[in-house]
């Protein structure tokens, strides 16, 4: 008799054990998938898709600071590009200028201005010319702000004849501004000049 209920008392402390046992497991258990589910969540925050041409990208999100030189640099090559990149009709013009504009301060509109009082842009539409620019490299300092920069580029007079090729070397500053529709990197080029603007090759 004493003998069964010793045995009923150690099974049942066995049964206690065992049940304590898996519940700490369970829980256990429990904790990790709830933090790896977290660990998930954060993971597919930090993700955007973005569909370009019926393909989705993925793209990642960061702080301002992570992509400071990546975003300078291509706002400046973006201002180059529509600054240089030209072809023999006013509208194309036009519109190619007013989006440099909106990425720089009034010293490219001066630069712009008297490109078109010494007919630059005449020329072009009545030689039927077309300019295109390529950025070979950009040098910026993030050291100190605003951000001082160096543009070297390429840049080619296309003719239907022939075509002559100009070293291009600009510089400015870059000040952050507000992001827009117009100027999607938040920032504002200063105080930017040509300095150097040289023939490689003649027509």
């Amino acid at each position: 008799m004493f003998q069964q209920l010793k045995n009923i008392d150690t099974a049942f402390r066995h049964i206690k054990l065992f049940s304590v046992i898996l519940i700490l497991v369970c829980l256990i258990i429990t904790g990790l998938v709830l933090f790896k589910s977290y660990q998930a969540i954060d993971v597919a925050n930090d993700r955007i898709y973005i569909l370009s041409n019926g393909k989705a990208l993925e793209a990642f999100s960061a702080t301002r600071k992570d992509n400071v030189k990546v975003e300078a640099k291509d706002h400046i090559a973006t201002f180059h590009q529509y600054f240089f990149s030209l072809d023999p009709d006013d509208k194309v013009i036009q519109s190619n200028i007013s989006k440099a504009l909106y990425l720089a301060d009034e010293s490219a509109k001066n630069q712009y201005d008297n490109l078109k009082e010494e007919g630059y842009y005449t020329n072009l539409i009545s030689a039927n010319i077309s300019q295109k620019i390529s950025i070979d490299s950009i040098q910026i300092d993030l050291e100190q702000t605003p951000y001082y920069f160096r543009c070297f580029a390429t840049q080619q007079l296309i003719r239907s004849s022939s075509t002559a090729t100009r070293s291009l070397i600009t510089e400015g500053y870059l000040r952050n501004v507000s992001r827009s529709d117009n100027n999607s990197h938040g920032f504002l080029i200063e105080k930017w000049k040509i300095i150097s603007n040289q023939n490689l090759s003649k027509p």
